[in-house]
Formats: C-alpha cells, structure tokens, sequence
C-alpha cells in the first residue's frame, strides 16, 4: 500500500539549505518521491511511498518543533504519482511576487474555517462569498457552486485579481485552493487591502471534498502529479462540471496543447481530439503545420 502526503507549514526558517539537505537524505533513505520546496519562509510538500515510509516521514517532521503542529493530508495511491524525487530551496514555498507587498501568514492571515463550519454555513443560508484562488485551468474541472474565479493564470496575478473584488469588499469573504497553502497568503493579502472579514478554507478542498463529496464543490480537483484530478464521490453520484474547451461538451479530460511554444494545459473531449488532434486553438494548429 503507497501513501500520498499533502502538507505545507509558513514558519521563519534560518537555515534553509540545511533543511534542503537533511529533507533530501530523509526522503532518500525512505524511497519517498515527489516534490518539496523550502524557503526561509517554510515548507511545502506533497511526497509518495509506502505506508511505512510515510508514516516515518510525518513521525521525523512533526519531531522538528517548527512542524510539530503541521497538517498531512494522506491519500492512497499506487506508487507512481511521482517520477522522482525533488527538493529545491526557493524565495517563496508558492511563487506570489508580491514583493514590498509580501505577507507573513504567521503574522496575517484568514480565520481557518473548518469544513463542517462551511458545511453549517451553506446550509443555514449565509451571506457570503467563496473565493477560488487556484488557476483558471483548475477552476474549470471542478469548484464550489456559485464561487467566484477570479480568472488567475497562476498565483502571481493575485494583485490584479483582489483589485477586481472590490464590490464584495465588505462581506464576509472565504478563501478556498487545494490543500490551503496558497490561501495561506491569498486570505492575508486580502486582509492587507481592507477586505473587513476573511476567512480560508482550513486544510484546503481536499479536507471539504472528503467529508463531503459531491455536496457544495463540484467536478473534480485539479491535483500536481500524474493523477491529474481527483475525486472522492461515489461514481453514481459524481457531478461533471468541465467542459471541452473547443465545443463545451463535458469532459474531464486534460491535455496540453502540442504547439510547444503554447504548451497550455486544457479541456478536450474525445471527439474534438480525434478530429482536431491535441491543440487549444486553430491558431496553435496552424503554426506546427506551418513548422512542419
């Protein structure tokens, strides 16, 4: 039996390289694989193995007093998730660039809120407002109903996208991503620019997703290895919420554009792939003929 580890934790670290070092040889020695990025600002991680090595692998991490209260989200798996192993030392454990703007979650950040207090919000009626602060191509496959997508490319477009929420500035405001670490700065950026009262899904949607399937999210969840999305529904009950990006049919199938100098990652149902190939656009089709 393999394991997934999702987890993350914003804490000051002194001396990132050696946490680089001593993660890589930990992870080695438990044949772990799968990616981990550490800063002077924390750690973000999802790592697969066997149930033994990653029950030692969260054993070894929570005995560091910086990680002693850090969460794991564990999933089953079959071991292949991941090609290999990677530990990198990074200015930030989720790119923001938000430079003189930055924010400290340990210092701000967004009242946690459960997903059985959502759940009890949902269903008491509340105002207030889900805001998705993953891509644009995760949003897609799956997301809370009547959430806003602020239509990020990626996570460096934060600044630009909190301008355009000005209108629900002063209502209650809950911050939702993957597994809760983009929302970490996401809810606190927020806070910084006068939103009155922000919250964050705690533990991400993968924690709501769980608990609760195929209630207020739906779709699928966009996730970083080769499992690309998952779900937690039964599959009589699952709610298809992609659609094709060439015809808008549902689907929930992925791929990326075989023009490599688009690249981009999208939506494509069987038919429209059989008939127009792997490629986002006309354009992009045009351009590999016209290299060819």
């Amino acid at each position: 039996m393999h394991q997934i580890l999702l987890y993350y934790k914003y804490v000051p670290i002194e001396d990132p390289e050696s946490l680089v070092k001593s993660q890589r040889e930990l992870c080695e020695r438990l044949g772990l694989k799968g990616r981990i990025i550490i800063a002077s600002e924390g750690i973000n991680g999802t790592v697969e193995g066997t149930k033994e090595a990653t029950e030692e692998y969260m054993k070894k991490l929570s005995s560091d007093r910086r990680f002693a209260d850090i969460n794991f989200k564990i999933d089953e798996s079959n071991g292949e998730s991941f090609p290999k192993l990677s530990v990198k030392l990074r200015k930030e454990i989720v790119s923001s660039h938000l430079g003189d703007e930055d924010v400290k979650p340990w210092e701000t950040t967004g009242r946690h809120l459960s997903a059985d207090e959502l759940q009890s919000w949902i269903d008491s009626g509340k105002d207030f407002v889900i805001v998705d602060m993953r891509n644009d191509y995760e949003y897609k496959i799956g997301h809370f109903e009547g959430s806003v997508n602020p239509k990020m490319d990626n996570f460096r477009d934060l600044p630009d996208a909190v301008s355009n929420l000005e209108k629900i500035k002063e209502k209650p405001v809950l911050s939702v991503c993957t597994g809760g670490v983009r929302c970490e700065k996401a809810s606190g950026y927020l806070i910084k620019k006068g939103f009155k009262e922000v919250y964050q899904l705690e533990n991400g949607i993968v924690s709501y997703m769980k608990k609760y399937p195929n209630q207020a999210f739906k779709g699928k969840l966009y996730v970083f290895d080769k499992r690309i999305a998952v779900d937690f529904d039964n599959p009589d009950n699952h709610t298809v919420v992609g659609k094709c990006d060439i015809c808008e049919s549902p689907t929930e199938r992925y791929v990326n554009c075989r023009n490599k100098e688009c690249n981009a990652h999208f939506l494509v149902c069987e038919t429209c792939e059989t008939e127009k190939g792997v490629f986002c656009s006309e354009g992009c089709k045009e351009s590999v003929a016209l290299a060819v």
